[in-house]
C-alpha cells in the first residue's frame, strides 16, 4: 500500500522575486561603499605617515648637515688627518734614523746626516709635518748616494794584495780573495769546512725561544765555548739600538734548531715558508722553505734566513724591493760545494750582488744572512767585526 502526501506548492511571485533581488543588491553595494570608505581612511593614514616620516627624515638631515657644519666635527677631521700624518712621517723617520744607524756601524762617513735628522726632530715637535717629510726625503736620498760611493770606494779600493781568484779554498783553509763577476769585483773573506772532518752547528745564546730582552754574546765568545775554529753571524734579529725593536730587543723570530737540539719559534708557521740550511751528520741540505724540513730533531742544526742565494748551481734571488736588502753592505752567507760547506762576508756588496759572487765562485747553493753592524767572521780572530752581540751563529768545529 503507497501512501500518498498531498503536494504543497510555494507561490512566489514576480513581487516577491523583485524584493529578494534588491535586498542582495544593496547589501552588495552597502558591502563595496563601506570597504571602499575603508580603504580611502587606510590610505590617508598611510599617506600621512609617509608624510610625517618624510618630515622626519628630512629633520635628520638638516641636523646630520648642522652637525658637520659644527667646529667639533671638523675639528675631529681635522685631528684625524693630523693622526695619519704623524703616524706617516713617523714611520718613516724611523726607517731613515734606522738605515742611518746601519751607516754608522760599522762606523762610516756619514758627516752632516746626524745633524740633518735632528733637524726632523726639530721640524716634529713643531708638527711641521710637511717640512719633516721633505727634510726625510732629502735624508734618505744622500743614504742612498753614501751607500753608492760606499760600494763603489769597497769596489776599487780592493788592495793590491788581494789575490784575484774565483775558486773557493779548501777545506779548513781561509782567504780573502777579489773576485770579479759580470755585475762588478768584489772583496771576500770566506772559509771552508769539509763534512767528513768539520762538524756544522747552530749555537744560540739563549736556551729557548725569547721574545724581548733576549741575552746576546760576541762571536768570538761562542767560538771559544765550542772550541770552533771558525765562525759567522746567523739570521736577522732585532738590535736594541732600532726604534721599532722596542718589546722585542735582541730577539729573531726565524726558526731554528740549535745544537741541543732545541726548536726556536715553534709557533711562527708563517716563517715556515722562507729558506733554510739544514746541517746533519755528514751533510747538508737547502730547502727553499723551512717546512721542508719536518722539524725533524736527527740533524745537527738548521737555521732560517732569507733570501736563499744560489739554488742548485743557478741565481736564485734577483732583487727586491726592500731597500734593506737593495743597499751595499758587508754581507754574511753560508753556502755548500759538493760536501764543503763554507761560511763568509762580501764586502760592500747588494744581496743581488753577492748571488753572483757565490755563482762565479761555483757554489751548488747558497744562503744569505744578517748583514751590516751585525756583520761578524772569525777565523784564528776576527776577519770582519766584531759587530753586534749575536743571539745566534753558524760555528764550524773538527770532528
Amino acid at each position: 500500500m503507497h501512501l500518498h502526501l498531498p503536494r504543497v506548492e510555494f507561490p512566489i511571485g514576480k513581487k516577491w522575486l523583485t524584493i529578494v533581488i534588491a535586498t542582495i543588491t544593496s547589501i552588495i553595494l552597502l558591502l563595496v561603499v563601506g570597504y571602499s570608505i575603508y580603504l580611502h581612511t587606510q590610505n590617508s593614514a598611510l599617506k600621512t605617515k609617509i608624510t610625517k616620516d618624510d618630515a622626519t627624515i628630512t629633520e635628520i638631515n638638516s641636523k646630520l648637515d648642522s652637525l658637520k657644519s659644527q667646529d667639533q666635527y671638523k675639528t675631529n677631521i681635522a685631528l684625524k688627518q693630523q693622526i695619519d700624518q704623524v703616524q706617516s712621517t713617523f714611520s718613516k723617520s724611523v726607517t731613515v734614523y734606522e738605515n742611518l744607524l746601519d751607516l754608522e756601524n760599522p762606523p762610516k762617513d756619514i758627516k752632516g746626516l746626524d745633524g740633518l735628522y735632528a733637524n726632523v726632530l726639530s721640524q716634529l715637535a713643531k708638527s711641521d709635518y710637511a717640512g719633516a717629510t721633505n727634510s726625510l726625503t732629502d735624508i734618505s736620498g744622500k743614504i742612498a748616494s753614501e751607500e753608492a760611493k760606499l760600494a763603489s770606494i769597497a769596489a776599487a779600493s780592493i788592495p793590491a794584495s788581494i789575490p784575484a781568484s774565483t775558486n773557493a779554498p779548501s777545506s779548513g783553509n781561509y782567504s780573502r780573495q777579489q773576485v770579479s763577476t759580470d755585475v762588478g769585483n768584489f772583496m771576500v773573506d770566506i772559509v771552508g769546512g769539509d763534512l767528513g772532518s768539520t762538524k756544522v752547528i747552530v749555537d744560540t745564546a739563549s736556551d729557548s725561544t725569547c721574545g724581548n730582552n733576549c741575552p746576546v754574546l760576541p762571536l768570538a765568545t761562542y767560538v771559544a765555548r765550542n772550541g770552533a775554529y771558525a765562525g759567522v753571524n746567523g739570521s736577522y734579529f732585532c738590535p736594541t739600538s732600532y726604534p721599532t725593536c722596542v718589546g722585542k730587543t735582541n730577539s729573531f723570530d726565524l726558526l731554528l734548531m740549535n745544537k741541543n737540539k732545541t726548536y726556536f719559534n715553534s709557533d711562527n708557521n708563517v716563517y715556515s715558508t722562507n729558506p733554510a740550511v739544514i746541517f746533519g751528520g755528514g751533510y747538508i741540505r737547502f730547502v727553499g722553505a723551512a717546512s721542508e724540513w719536518g722539524r725533524n730533531t736527527s740533524i745537527d742544526s738548521m737555521i732560517s734566513n732569507y733570501p736563499l742565494l744560489v739554488s742548485n748551481s743557478n741565481i736564485a734571488f734577483g732583487g727586491s724591493g726592500d731597500p734593506k736588502i737593495n743597499s751595499a753592505s758587508t754581507r754574511s752567507f753560508v753556502a755548500n760545494k759538493g760536501n764543503t760547506v763554507y761560511i763568509g762576508v762580501v764586502h760592500g756588496a747588494t744581496t743581488e750582488q753577492v748571488a753572483h759572487v757565490m755563482k762565479t765562485l761555483g757554489m751548488d747553493n747558497a744562503l744569505n744572512l744578517d748583514d751590516g753592524g751585525s756583520a761578524a767572521f772569525w777565523y784564528g780572530g776576527y776577519k770582519v767585526g766584531p759587530g753586534r752581540d749575536l743571539p745566534n751563529v753558524i760555528l764550524f768545529v773538527k770532528k
